[in-house]
């Protein structure tokens, strides 16, 4: 019958040098590789691509942020100039309002003034008997 004989540390040792050296030669000829490189290759060019678009729907996006305040401004001018007139509008609209008040007061005391002549005159005619 035969006993298990564990390893001892030497054999060990070597067995997993033996692993890594395996494990290195691997990597290193999947770097070799042709199609690695040439995948790697199309890797670069598709960032370096997608970087170009970042860069055009950035430079787009400050174009339209730069024409949305241009038209800001000028909504802005619209409204200021709108506002301008109509408190011009509203300012001879008042200065009708207080002549057409003026001229309407001088009315009214044009007549209160006509009685009150009238009744003087009435006066002067019940006193003086003509």
């Amino acid at each position: 019958m035969s006993n298990y004989r564990s390893p001892d540390l030497q054999e060990r040792r070597n067995n997993a040098e033996a692993v890594k050296k395996a494990m290195l030669e691997k990597f290193r000829a999947a770097s070799q590789d042709p199609a690695v490189a040439k995948h790697s290759a199309n890797r670069v060019a598709v960032n370096e691509a997608r970087a170009g678009r970042m860069a055009e729907r950035a430079a787009a996006k400050l174009v339209r942020e730069a024409e949305l305040a241009a038209q800001a401004a000028r909504a802005a001018e619209l409204v200021a100039q709108a506002q301008r007139e109509a408190e011009k509008a509203e300012a001879l609209a008042a200065a009708e309002a207080a002549e057409k008040e003026a001229a309407l007061e001088a009315e009214q005391k044009a007549v209160r003034d006509a009685r009150y002549a009238a009744r003087k005159a009435a006066k002067k005619v019940r006193r003086r008997g003509y």
